[in-house]
């Protein structure tokens, strides 16, 4: 299933390493949902602080920030607290998230293929419609990116 501008975004619920998370916990907000592929990789953590960085702007677009990959809760409990990223890191553990909102993708590198988490953006607005998709995201810059749409929605 791909995801298209305009349709109710997928429901989920996720374990934090502060708890269980779904999509009904931002109702009235906007959140924007990033999707990595793993923890302490150098893309994943220029990515993660690039919106650390910027965290107190989203605030005043009224968003929320959520990561997402497959590591675990405590995988995400070590990788906050390292780069004292201050929200928060949902486990994906089977996949079935991922599934939901199409970024479980194959992929390849050095000429083995093989199926990961497709670097993707989804921001969806105060009733949990899909506004906006980045796929494919490139880290330079993304934080700033989103930070433009959520001022133009």
């Amino acid at each position: 299933m791909t995801l298209t501008i305009g349709q109710a975004a997928p429901d989920f619920t996720m374990p934090t390493d502060e708890g269980e998370v779904s999509l009904g916990s931002y109702r009235g907000k906007r959140l924007v949902l990033y999707f990595y592929p793993k923890d302490d990789t150098s893309g994943c953590t220029s990515e993660a602080k690039a919106f650390a960085t910027d965290f107190h702007r989203f605030g005043i677009h009224n968003a929320e920030i959520l990561g997402v990959s497959r590591d675990s809760p405590a995988s995400h409990a070590k990788f906050r607290a390292k780069h004292t990223l201050p929200f928060p890191l949902a486990s994906d553990e089977d996949g079935a998230v991922c599934n939901a909102y199409d970024v479980w993708k194959q992929k390849s590198m050095y000429g083995r293929t093989y199926m990961g988490i497709e670097r993707t953006t989804v921001l969806i607005d105060e009733a949990g419609i899909v506004r906006k998709v980045w796929p494919k995201v490139k880290v330079t810059g993304h934080s700033e990116a989103v930070l433009l749409a959520l001022a133009e929605l």
